[in-house]
């Protein structure tokens, strides 16, 4: 009776209390990335294996670029996406967790094609990506930025392997594409004595035209110091690859994608030195909140040593401290006090029937019935005080009510009529 009522309520503040505890991490997401032959589905394949580790399980489906992974997103399809920089309309409810590389822009022309700017390219045969594709949608901001309307060129709807061969074979002028420098379609360009790349000597006014493109060089001969490839140093321009979430992504899996990232693009590479990337800067879509601490102070405590599963876990409890703060810290001073006070209730209520009996012995002369009354009651007093079922610490105060009982016997016997 004393401890019932404050477990009910306990319990009660602690369903209270749960219906603010976080939802577990889903054990399996799902990626949308590129095509199966390009960066962003090989860098998927690192963070599947980074994410292994911790018991989740990464579906990696292809698209046809950002455009395609932004509509995942938006219709659900997707629990995050690889993004090009600059290719989404600022879509409410998505959000991003960093850029993780440059992605450079390469303007690769045939040999025989003797321009020097974007603005030059009027009447030529240009690959500018698929549909849907992030390249695509770059390509048509600087074509326009530069006055090349669609009809004073040719634009063709190439993948990117498709543009390389026919680039090679003479059946394009211009391939526009946005590729890793590890890009094997790449390399194979670069390396090809039939085909040339463009330098942007206009660099700096495309930044400012378009914010989320960097200027990045390309070094004489990095590609191959042997053979000299590239054989002078030429300026790119580079959008960021961003990883991109919707709202409602779980905040621990958040953390958990930033270390990998962290893992996967900490290195140094051709275009950024080490530690350049993942970063909250050249973000596509506004950085989410959990992203951003994350940038500023590390992972969470939890997640600094415990594995992935324990400190979720210990997090989503940790809100569960509300009702024992709020409710066993109050308790643990009141019950004490309410127990002892009910444990001598017991006792104590007998010291009064016994006290009127001390009374009447005390007061008047009795006679033989009232002497006979009395001694039936200060009986029934000490049987029902031998019934009293009290813990061991509180036994001295019962055996102290029995010797009063005694007391007032021997007051009574005192007095005891004559027959």
């Amino acid at each position: 009776m004393t401890f019932g009522p404050a477990i009910l309520l306990v319990i009660a503040g602690f369903w209270f209390a749960y219906q603010f505890v976080a939802p577990p991490p889903p054990k399996k997401i799902v990626i949308s990335t590129g095509s199966k032959t390009g960066t962003y589905y090989e860098i998927a394949q690192q963070y599947r294996e980074e994410l292994a580790k911790e018991g989740i399980e990464l579906e990696i489906i292809s698209s046809t670029g950002s455009g395609e992974n932004i509509r995942r997103l938006v219709n659900k399809q997707a629990d995050l996406a690889f993004i090009q920089g600059g290719t989404g309309n600022k879509e409410p409810g998505l959000y991003s967790l960093g850029s993780l590389f440059y992605e450079p822009l390469w303007i690769i022309l045939g040999k025989r094609i003797n321009v020097e700017q974007i603005a030059d390219f009027s009447g030529l045969r240009i690959a500018i990506g698929e549909e849907g594709s992030g390249t695509r949608i770059l390509a048509k901001q600087l074509l326009e930025l530069n006055h090349i309307e669609e009809n004073m060129a040719q634009l063709l709807a190439f993948p990117a392997k498709e543009a390389a061969e026919a680039l090679i074979k003479s059946e394009i002028d211009v391939d526009i594409m946005v590729a890793s420098s590890e890009s094997d379609i790449v390399e194979q360009l670069l390396r090809d004595n039939q085909v040339k790349l463009l330098d942007l000597n206009r660099a700096d006014a495309y930044m400012r035209l378009l914010p989320y493109l960097s200027k990045i060089t390309l070094p004489e001969g990095v590609i191959d110091l042997g053979k000299n490839v590239p054989a002078q140093t030429v300026t790119l321009l580079a959008p960021t690859a961003n990883l991109v979430i919707s709202e409602d992504f779980n905040p621990a899996l958040i953390v958990l994608f930033l270390k990998a990232a962290d893992v996967i693009h900490s290195k140094a590479s051709v275009f950024s030195a080490a530690g350049t990337f993942p970063s909250s800067e050249f973000t596509a879509y506004p950085i989410n909140k959990v992203a951003e601490r994350f940038y500023k102070k590390g992972p969470p405590f939890l997640m600094r040593y415990l594995p992935f599963w324990p400190a979720v876990f210990i997090d989503r409890m940790i809100v569960m401290l509300v009702p024992l703060l709020a409710l066993l810290l109050p308790l643990g001073k009141i019950m004490p006090p309410l127990y002892r006070w009910r444990i001598r209730s017991k006792i104590y209520r007998w010291y009064k029937e016994l006290q009127e009996v001390d009374d009447t012995v005390h007061r008047q002369q009795l006679s033989v019935a009232q002497f006979v009354m009395i001694s039936r009651e200060l009986s029934r007093i000490e049987d029902q005080v031998n019934k009293v079922k009290t813990p061991l610490s509180y036994a001295d105060q019962v055996y102290n009510l029995l010797l009063h009982i005694d007391l007032v016997r021997k007051k009574l016997n005192a007095k005891k009529p004559q027959s």
